[in-house]
């Protein structure tokens, strides 16, 4: 049996759950979203909390899909509660981010700005080189912080570019510091 899906999901305060067939719509302070359920999923509200239950855990299919749905439905209700973010630093002589609107222009080295815009339901805020994406989905939050960080990811000799906040990244020895360190 998953271990994640038999696990209780707690709804915060401000946030309804309601089951409605193979849909479970939740409604909070962030907004509100809806879960369609798969075949051999159930889902039950009790006490203030939610239970997902499976009718075959013989089943592969439903057995995958157990703990899967579980956690889907967590992070939507944690989604409507109080929201996702993720931040990203950019490190670099020159590199500097802003928001137009909603777009993101990043100036990274390149001959041209970059621009980057978001898909609806993520915000984008900058502040000292430090960018926050913001956010009642968690799957569109990542995407986006992943995409931007695709665009110039950190370097490993300098270390510059745009990385995670709290990032480690691994930094190796220039040419001149091989050279100098076998004689």
């Amino acid at each position: 049996m998953s271990k994640i899906g038999k696990l209780p999901i707690t709804i915060g305060s401000g946030v309804t759950v309601t089951v409605d067939g193979r849909n479970v719509n939740v409604t909070g302070p962030k907004g509100n979203g809806t879960l369609t359920l798969p075949v051999g999923i159930d889902v039950a509200i009790e006490e203030g909390k939610v239970l997902v239950t499976a009718k075959k855990l013989e089943d592969r299919k439903v057995k995958a899909m157990y703990g899967l749905t579980r956690a889907n439905l967590a992070n939507l209700i944690k989604g409507m509660d109080i929201g996702f973010e993720k931040q990203l630093e950019i490190l670099g002589v020159g590199y500097r981010a802003q928001v137009q609107g909603v777009d993101l222009i990043l100036s990274l080295g390149f001959a041209h700005p970059v621009k980057f815009h978001p898909r609806d339901g993520v915000k984008i805020v900058v502040a000292d080189n430090v960018i926050t994406i913001s956010g009642n989905d968690r799957q569109l939050v990542g995407e986006a912080a992943a995409n931007i960080r695709k665009i110039k990811p950190p370097e490993p000799y300098k270390g510059k570019g745009i990385r995670y906040k709290g990032e480690r990244v691994r930094r190796k020895a220039g040419k001149a510091a091989k050279a100098a360190g076998a004689k």
